[in-house]
């Protein structure tokens, strides 16, 4: 009877134990918009590219980068992460000729996750 009771307790802090570590395997932040978005067409005046994400980032170790289709770079600053909104990158452009452009953007949740991903826009 003992032994039948240590496994039933086995049985329950297991369950309990994978049910409480579940929700930090989908501690990643990922893109639900950007702008310009993926594959898009931006006016040559695009300021900027924005990126929300469904977790909040670690500024220090999230950033974005643009490049032309020679691979130079064409932001102006560093990326930001919104003071007011953690779940909000951007990063600011110089002007942009016509052509296709290439965003990379890292994102480090909070938690200390990280993703990764690129997708480009042409300006006509």
């Amino acid at each position: 009877m003992k032994h039948i009771l240590n496994a039933r307790l086995l049985r329950v802090l297991s369950a309990v134990l994978a049910l409480a570590t579940a929700p930090l395997a989908y501690a990643h932040a990922y893109p639900i918009r950007q702008a310009p978005s993926a594959g898009s067409t931006a006016a040559a005046s695009q300021k900027d590219v924005a990126i929300d994400f469904d977790d909040e980032l670690e500024p220090a170790f999230s950033s974005i980068s643009v490049t032309d289709a020679q691979g130079k770079s064409v932001v102006r600053d560093k990326a930001v992460v919104d003071p007011t909104n953690a779940k909000h990158m951007s990063v600011a452009l110089n002007p942009l000729s016509p052509g296709v452009y290439a965003v990379s953007w890292v994102a480090v949740a909070a938690d200390g996750h990280r993703t990764q991903g690129h997708y480009s826009f042409t300006v006509k």
